[in-house]
C-alpha cells in the first residue's frame, strides 16, 4: 500500500471540497496540514491536563511538566541527539535563528564575518545582517550554480580567519536542493567557524542523526512536519550551547535572580524563559510518533517519487520551466516552476479555481530569484498523504494554463 493511501484518511482538511473540487494540498514547505492524532493530541491536553510547567506540584501542573519534557525526549529520539539537554523547545524556525544570531552576535567583533547560502530563506539571512550589524561584522553568501547545487570551491575560498558562522539550509525551500551538510559543517569547522543550518524543509522529509550531520546547530518547525504552529526546536552540539550567553530573561531560564545579578538555570532551560508552548509542545511529540511508526525513510522513499514524478511532468510541458537539481538527483520535496506570460501568483490562482493549492512568489528568498533571474516562481511541495494522482492533476491543470485565460 503507498504511503498516502495508508495515511490519506487521517487528515480531516482532506475532505474540503474548494470551488467545487476535492482539495488537493501541494502547499506543505509552508505549512503542512496535521492528522487526527494531533489534533486529539493537543484537545486531550486542554481537557485533561492544562497548568503550566515546572512550577507547581499539583496534579495538572506535574501533568503538564510530564507531557511537556515528554515532547524534549521525542524530539531527541528523532533527530538522533545524544543528549536531552541539546534540545531547546523553541516558538518555530525563525525563532530558533534569531535566538543564535543574538547570542553569537554578542560575540562578533568588526570584520568578522557570517557566511550564508544564495539558496538560503530570508530567516537564515536577516537575522545574520542584524547580528552582523550590531558587532561590525560582515554577510558574505556562498553562490549557487546554474544546476541547484552550492559553490563548494567558491566557499572554501571563501572561508578564512575572520569566519565566525557558515548558515545553511538543509534543503532549499525553492530548489530542493539537498546540501551536504557534513562535508560543509567539517569545512566550517576547520577554519573555526560555527555551522548552523536551517533543516525546516528536511525535517519532515527524511530521516535525521545530528552526529552524522556533524554541525553545531540544526533548527526546525513543527507545523511544516504534521505539527501544529508556534512550536519549534533548537538543538546544539553540547559544547557549542554551553559557550552561548542567553540573550532572553524571564522566568523558567533562571535558578536564582538578585536585584544586580542572575544566574542561569541549567541546559536547556536557560533557552526557554517564560511559559513556553506546552500544547504545542504535546501535538509536536504525536506528529514525531506518527510520523516514526510511518517510517522516515518511507516517508523519503514516497515523497522522492512525488518529486520525480512532478519534475518529470512539469518539464515536459511547453512554456514550463522548472527550477533545481534534475529528476536524476536526489531531491527535497518541493518544485518550482514558472509559466511563460503568467505572473507565478496568477498561475496560483487559476490553480487553486481548480482546487489545486500551491504557493506563489519569492518564497522568502528573494536573492534566490536574484541568482534565477525571476521575481517568483509557483511552487508545489509535498507530503505523506500526496498521492501521485495529485501530482498528474497538477500537471493535467498546468498544461490547461493557456486556455483559461
Amino acid at each position: 500500500m503507498r504511503l498516502d493511501e495508508l495515511t490519506r484518511a487521517d487528515f480531516p482538511i482532506l475532505e474540503r471540497v474548494v470551488n467545487g473540487r476535492p482539495v488537493i494540498y501541494l502547499d506543505s514547505a509552508a505549512s503542512s496540514q496535521r492528522p487526527r492524532a494531533v489534533l486529539e493530541a493537543m484537545t486531550g491536553y486542554y481537557e485533561r491536563s492544562h497548568a503550566n510547567v515546572h512550577r507547581s506540584i499539583h496534579t495538572l501542573g506535574e501533568e503538564a511538566t510530564e507531557l511537556y519534557e515528554a515532547a524534549r525526549d521525542a524530539v531527541q529520539r528523532f533527530i538522533g541527539a545524544a543528549r536531552r539537554e541539546e534540545v531547546v523547545l523553541t516558538r518555530g524556525t525563525t525563532d530558533g535563528l534569531n535566538l543564535l544570531a543574538d547570542a553569537i552576535g554578542h560575540t562578533l567583533r568588526p570584520g568578522d564575518e557570517i557566511l550564508v547560502t544564495e539558496m538560503e530563506h530570508h530567516s537564515n539571512i536577516v537575522p545574520w545582517q542584524m547580528a552582523a550589524r550590531a558587532g561590525g561584522g560582515v554577510v558574505r553568501a556562498v553562490p549557487v550554480l546554474h544546476d541547484g547545487s552550492l559553490d563548494l570551491d567558491a566557499l572554501d575560498r571563501m572561508l578564512g580567519p575572520r569566519t565566525r558562522v557558515v548558515a545553511l539550509a538543509h534543503v532549499s525551500n525553492v530548489l530542493g536542493t539537498i546540501n551536504p551538510v557534513a562535508s560543509i559543517a567539517r569545512r566550517a569547522r576547520a577554519a573555526g567557524a560555527l555551522s548552523v543550518v536551517d533543516g525546516a524543509q528536511a525535517a519532515p522529509h527524511m530521516p535525521l542523526d545530528m552526529s552524522a550531520l556533524d554541525c553545531d546547530f540544526y533548527v526546525f518547525s513543527g507545523h511544516k512536519m504534521l505539527g501544529p504552529t508556534g512550536v519549534g526546536v533548537l538543538w546544539g552540539r553540547l559544547p557549542a550551547l554551553e559557550r552561548l550567553e542567553p540573550t532572553r530573561g524571564g522566568g523558567e531560564m533562571i535558578k536564582e535572580v538578585w536585584i544586580e545579578r542572575a544566574q542561569w538555570n541549567d541546559l536547556p532551560w536557560r533557552f526557554e524563559p517564560g511559559t513556553p508552548p506546552i500544547a504545542e509542545a504535546v501535538g509536536l511529540a504525536a506528529a514525531i510518533e506518527y510520523l516514526e511508526k510511518l517510517g522516515m525513510a518511507r516517508v523519503a522513499e514516497h515523497e522522492r517519487m512525488l518529486a520525480r514524478r512532478a519534475l518529470e511532468r512539469l518539464s515536459g510541458l511547453a512554456g514550463v520551466t522548472v527550477y533545481g537539481p534534475p529528476a536524476s538527483v536526489e531531491r527535497g520535496a518541493v518544485v518550482a516552476f514558472t509559466v511563460d506570460g503568467l505572473h507565478p501568483h496568477d498561475v496560483a490562482a487559476l490553480l487553486d479555481a481548480e482546487g489545486i493549492a500551491v504557493r506563489a512568489g519569492h518564497h522568502c528568498a528573494q536573492p534566490l530569484m536574484r541568482r534565477l533571474g525571476v521575481v517568483g516562481t509557483s511552487r508545489a511541495s509535498f507530503s505523506v498523504f500526496t498521492s501521485p494522482d495529485d501530482v498528474d492533476a497538477l500537471a493535467v491543470a498546468v498544461a490547461g494554463l493557456g486556455t483559461a485565460l
